[in-house]
């Protein structure tokens, strides 16, 4: 999970300030308490170094507002389409997902493909070395391909239902 690309979709849509991008980075990852305050604020404080966000003042109670700039837009997007590497877990895709639908982000179907694309290498590949791994007699390795095979047909499926929900 990544604090900055949370923060920049959440500034997307408006303005916010500290304490609502808490709450937001809470919804965002569907568990309540992960994100710790002094984090986002250590990463609003990158992000305005590196020209991503801005702090336009305060709000009508005096809290410094933070919004997204056209650097920030860019760096958003492009976050978005970079499938996620299997190796890593299927929570990373699954926040990406989620900041995608949080900004109605019109290239959502991409960003599905391309990570279909590669959990469909992969089961290529490991459909290959499960073979190589049943001729050679190699059992324990053999069974340990089948489930890692079997988490990625489960993926797919899932990808699948998104797909057939957004149509």
């Amino acid at each position: 999970m990544s604090v900055k690309y949370g923060i920049l979709t959440l500034l997307f849509q408006q303005k916010q300030h500290g304490y609502e991008l808490k709450l937001g980075l809470d919804s965002l990852l569907g568990i309540k308490g992960k994100i710790n305050p002094g984090q986002i604020y250590t990463t609003l404080d990158r992000l305005i170094r590196d020209q991503l966000v801005s702090s336009p003042g305060m709000d009508d109670q005096e809290r410094k507002l933070f919004e997204l700039m056209p650097k920030g837009k860019d760096e958003l997007e492009k976050w978005l389409l970079e499938p996620v590497p299997y190796h890593t877990t299927k929570e990373d895709f699954f926040f990406k997902w989620s900041c995608a639908r949080n900004i109605h982000f019109k290239q959502e179907q991409k960003m599905l493909e391309q990570q279909k694309a590669i959990i469909i290498n992969e089961v290529m590949e490991l459909t290959k070395l499960k073979t190589e791994l049943l001729l050679q007699g190699d059992e324990n390795r053999y069974l340990l391909i089948t489930g890692m095979l079997l988490h990625l047909e489960a993926d797919l499926n899932w990808m699948n239902q998104v797909e057939n929900r957004n149509r």
